[in-house]
């Protein structure tokens, strides 16, 4: 009952019910389960029957939800009818237990039927058919209406089982389309018009609570007008006045009525209707912002909408209803247009620019050029308005766009300019993203320990009470982000076991946080950070958790990274090849976003599964772009890496192959000490010592591991130290 009660903005009776002590994301969760467990259970009852009309107008939350039920409707007695435009594209794949029919125009043995029965069974004149066949070029509603339409004139004569003509059709005049149709017959009854014309200002459903509010004639003959257009059947009822609500029959009769309106009358009365919502229905206002501000759109005062386009974004945002909230603010960016260039108007667009960022880095990826342009523009507004506190997440915005667009460097200078700006802040919340900012391009450009420095900074600065709303304002909550790459960084510069107490305290803390883009970004990233230890069960068990909340949520960019770790962790258990799918169907997801970060990384594993799968050929081939993808991006992290995954491809080719594979192994092992990168090290130092033992340079390979071996102090129970170990006893 909480849950609809939210749902439906109903307030509940005090005390009745215990507080929903749920986050946004769990309760819109929740709210979706119970939706579907109420259906499941009236089809335990009986078969039921349900019909979702005009899709194309649906908004995300409810295309979400019936997402859900298209998954699960095979297993319950539920027969679902769904209507939509031919613009509509289901965002579902199709199913087996799926039919899609076109519906076209209706046929002539088809609209005969259909006036047939508006006649009530009679037979009408052949010619009245001929004229309805005619005009009504197969449109269902224009049938009906010009067939009620010729019945009510004086043309006709009704006989026992039949109509008669009393003259000829040129004699009436007969509307030439559908809209001069419903035209005609709302100017029948002047009040039935303006009644009609009120409401369609209203919506396709209003009630008429909020008419009578708006309508200059008496109750009396506002009920009239309205029985009018029931019996008419221009308008349905449901429930009786003063409580009742009324729909209109169809979405061309709302748009004949609204279109009939004069434009200024029709902004005074959008004007009057938003002015009424505040002033008597201030929950409409609180939990539906968005319907004052299309009213004030509408009346073309773009002042008073902009701050409740702003609100309603907001608000959809704080739900994870992302796709709602960028619709929201589009359209309070689109009110802004329209209004002079003041500093007031710059603030308010820098304001909308800040919020659409985050949910549109959700939607469409870190690299897209709806994110550039966003964080683009609000940039040029901070310099134009002076130092507004929005200029940190645009900063971090402009960061992200770039070091997942393969541009550290660009993205170090930036990071570098917003950490001068947040040193100057009292506040510590900018300070806590800058540093994290600052040492990712740091890490992914090899320089670890450097990195690890910023790292360390920025989580000794987070409070996870203090900061908690840093998550809406930059996308992701940065003490998860920073708790992440710390674990990288850690693990790399061969401290496994912190690594994984770093990666369990990120887990923690985005699990209470519950911000569903945190959520998908920690999956996503623990899974990579289990990759890196080999552990491929833990591995598959978050890459999973990553994709799962990424269907749901629609975030393309994290799904991509879910699939690929998804597939890699799967790939050696028995049918490597197997896999090789779910790598490349992430990899096709993650390309589309544009994103070029962990590319070299990712085709690297690729390849590896390609020698896995007895390919090393392909292998080395994808190796061969992730080499050219690293030249161009400066992304060395993985290098190391790369050139030791070279070596055993070449060895897979052939046995023979040993001096071409040895200099790959001796360019890793001097990368990886380059930079500080022991785990890296130790895992090319054991490829080399093992290529040596094959060539019978036992004690060369001993001397070269051992000392490796013997700087690490801790993650003894990781496969690489066990592995190693193994090797050593070997060699000894």
């Amino acid at each position: 009952m909480p849950l609809f009660a939210a749902l439906l903005s109903v307030p509940l009776p005090e005390g009745a019910y215990p507080p929903l002590s749920l986050t946004p994301q769990q309760q819109r969760q929740h709210t979706h389960d119970a939706l579907l467990a109420w259906l499941w259970a009236d089809a335990q009852r009986q078969p039921v029957l349900m019909v979702w009309d005009d899709l194309h107008w649906a908004d995300p939350s409810t295309i979400e939800n019936l997402g859900l039920l298209v998954d699960q409707i095979p297993t319950s007695p539920i027969l679902a009818v769904l209507t939509c435009r031919p613009e509509f594209v289901p965002p579902w794949p199709p199913r087996s237990h799926m039919t899609s029919l076109t519906l076209n125009r209706l046929e002539r043995p088809q609209i005969e039927a259909l006036v047939r029965q508006r006649a009530g069974g009679k037979t009408l004149p052949r010619e009245v058919v001929e004229h309805v066949v005619a005009k009504t070029d197969g449109v269902p509603l224009f049938v009906e209406e010009l067939t009620k339409m010729i019945l009510e004139s004086a043309l006709l004569r009704e006989e026992a089982d039949h109509y008669a003509l009393t003259g000829t059709l040129s004699a009436v005049t007969i509307p030439a389309t559908l809209q001069d149709s419903l035209l005609a017959r709302l100017d029948r009854l002047p009040t039935m018009r303006e009644v009609a014309q009120i409401g369609a200002v209203l919506g396709r459903e209003f009630a008429y609570e909020m008419l009578h509010a708006l309508v200059t004639v008496d109750e009396r003959t506002l009920l009239e007008g309205l029985a009018q257009l029931v019996a008419t059947e221009l308008l349905y009822q449901r429930g009786r006045p003063p409580r009742a609500t009324y729909i209109f029959k169809h979405a061309l009769v709302q748009d004949a009525a609204y279109q009939s309106l004069l434009k200024r009358t029709r902004q005074q009365y959008h004007q009057q209707v938003a002015e009424l919502l505040e002033a008597r229905f201030p929950e409409t206002v609180a939990t539906a912002p968005e319907v004052v501000a299309h009213h004030y759109t509408e009346a073309g005062c773009a002042a008073q909408a902009l701050p409740l386009w702003q609100q309603a974004g907001e608000r959809a945002l704080q739900r994870s209803a992302n796709l709602e909230g960028i619709e929201h603010l589009t359209k309070g960016l689109a009110v802004l247009a329209t209004l002079p260039d003041t500093t007031d108007r710059l603030q308010h667009e820098l304001d909308l620019h800040v919020t659409l960022g985050p949910a549109l880095i959700v939607t469409k990826g870190y690299v897209s050029p709806e994110v550039e342009h966003t964080f683009a523009r609000a940039w040029e507004i901070c310099q134009r308005l002076g130092e507004p506190p929005q200029r940190f997440p645009v900063l971090y915005g402009l960061c992200a766009w770039y070091w997942v667009g393969g541009k550290p460097r660009q993205a170090r200078d930036q990071a570098e300019q917003f950490l001068h700006l947040a040193q100057r802040q009292e506040d510590t919340a900018p300070l806590v993203v800058a540093h994290r900012a600052l040492g990712l391009p740091l890490y992914f450009m090899g320089e670890v320990a450097q990195a690890r420095e910023h790292l360390v900074q920025s989580l000794a600065l987070y409070d996870p009470q203090r900061h908690r709303t840093l998550a809406f304002a930059y996308g992701q909550d940065p003490g998860v982000a920073g708790l992440v790459l710390d674990a990288y960084a850690l693990w790399l510069l061969g401290y496994p076991d912190q690594a994984l107490q770093r990666s369990h305290e990120a887990c923690t803390l985005a699990e209470e946080l519950a911000h569903p883009f945190t959520l998908a970004y920690m999956f996503a990233t623990l899974a990579m950070c289990h990759q890196y230890r080999r552990d491929r069960e833990e591995a598959r068990r978050h890459a999973e958790a990553a994709t799962r909340i990424c269907r749901e949520r629609g975030i393309p960019y994290w799904l991509g990274v879910g699939l690929i770790l998804q597939g890699w962790a799967r790939a050696t258990r028995s049918q490597p090849a197997e896999q090789l799918a779910s790598m490349h169907e992430g990899m096709a997801i993650y390309r589309a976003t544009d994103a070029a970060l962990f590319l070299p990384q990712f085709l690297t594993l690729l390849a590896e599964t390609y020698g896995a799968a007895s390919q090393p050929d392909a292998g080395l081939r994808l190796l061969d772009e992730a080499y050219t993808i690293m030249d161009s991006t400066e992304e060395r992290f993985y290098e190391a890496e790369m050139h030791r995954v070279q070596g055993e491809l070449v060895l897979a080719q052939t046995a023979a192959q040993h001096a071409q594979a040895e200099p790959c192994f001796q360019h890793a092992l001097a990368i990886a000490r380059r930079q500080q990168a022991k785990a890296w090290e130790l895992r090319a130092a054991m490829s080399l010592a093992r290529l040596w033992q094959q060539q019978g340079k036992r004690a060369e390979a001993h001397a070269l591991l051992a000392p490796v071996y013997g700087w690490f102090t801790e993650g003894f129970d990781t496969a690489d130290l066990q592995e190693t170990k193994m090797l050593l006893d070997e060699l000894a």
